[in-house]
């Protein structure tokens, strides 16, 4: 077998394969399918400082090699997780990622510092959400507040954290290098895009909260070409996602520059989607004569 494993920020994972946010819940339910422990890491459900019931339904439309979600962040509270959902994960033997998501400065830095004891092993900040403080501009829309929101969580973080970058800007690079410049230790990309779904019969929007964000393979060939430009510009680890089903769609992430990858919305349509990727790498590196997987990361040829 290829050598799949990987230091990531420090931390050791068997594999580059990680559950993406808001597709795996806290693994409960993955759990009773397979061991998760055999995963290279689980990105938890997007937290926030207090519980959240998300938006109204409908909240999910699917769309041509693709699906809308606008759950609005449902989740328990970060300090719910911490109490009820880390402890069992802690006993799972694979790197957990607390995904953190605010709509103020001072909301993401009391969640940095509520996890910061913890057995959490990386912070993935997900700087996609509206600015409260700032008419509810995200704060990754522009590069300024990227640095900002950055440098802030980074002063009370005591894990790695990674920044989760938005592809609804004009240059993801610009934001990839603000967030760098800020101390972010790694990054991922792409969150979703944004689109509508229209429900002709009845004239009206299919989503009640009218705009959704786009993911599934519709999105692949956008968030490869994003992970391959910002490769190019930063130094610091990025991990790829956006329409990943199969082991030669991680390579193809890893070969624009991707240390690790994302797998999102393949959990709903096979939930065995994440082992069988990483057979699936396995099974890549074997036919092309890699040893170590990592050595195609950033090898990509261009023209």
């Amino acid at each position: 077998m290829a050598d799949l494993s990987l230091n990531l920020c420090g931390v050791k994972l068997k594999n580059p394969i990680i559950a993406a946010s808001g597709t795996f819940g806290f693994g409960r339910e993955f759990d009773t399918l397979y061991d998760i422990g055999a995963l290279g890491g689980i990105s938890v459900k997007g937290l926030s400082l207090k519980p959240r019931t998300g938006n109204p339904p409908s909240r999910i439309a699917e769309t041509p090699s693709g699906m809308l979600n606008s759950v609005g962040l449902q989740n328990p509270g970060v300090d719910s997780f911490i109490e009820n959902d880390l402890p069992w994960l802690m006993t799972k033997d694979v790197a957990i990622l607390a995904n953190i998501t605010g709509t103020s400065m001072d909301e993401y830095c009391r969640m940095a510092q509520k996890l910061a004891p913890t057995g959490v092993h990386l912070l993935e900040m997900n700087i996609s959400c509206p600015n409260v403080h700032e008419g509810g501009v995200a704060f990754g829309v522009k590069p300024e507040s990227v640095y900002a929101i950055t440098k802030a969580v980074k002063a009370v973080s005591r894990q790695p954290l990674i920044v989760k970058l938005t592809p609804n800007v004009a240059d993801i690079t610009e934001n990839a290098l603000a967030a760098q410049e800020a101390g972010a230790d790694a990054l991922s990309m792409i969150n979703t895009l944004t689109g509508i779904a229209v429900d002709v019969h009845r004239r009206s929007m299919v989503l009640r909260n009218n705009t959704g964000g786009l993911s599934g393979p519709a999105v692949r060939p956008v968030a490869l070409r994003m992970v391959w430009q910002s490769a190019q510009k930063v130094s610091i680890p990025i991990i790829g996602m956006g329409g990943i089903e199969t082991g030669e769609d991680a390579a193809a992430f890893m070969l624009c520059g991707a240390k690790a990858v994302m797998v999102g919305t393949a959990n709903f349509t096979d939930p065995f989607a994440c082992p069988r990727i990483i057979g699936e790498l396995n099974t890549y590196c074997e036919e092309q004569g890699i040893a170590c997987a990592q050595e195609m990361v950033g090898t990509l040829k261009a023209y």
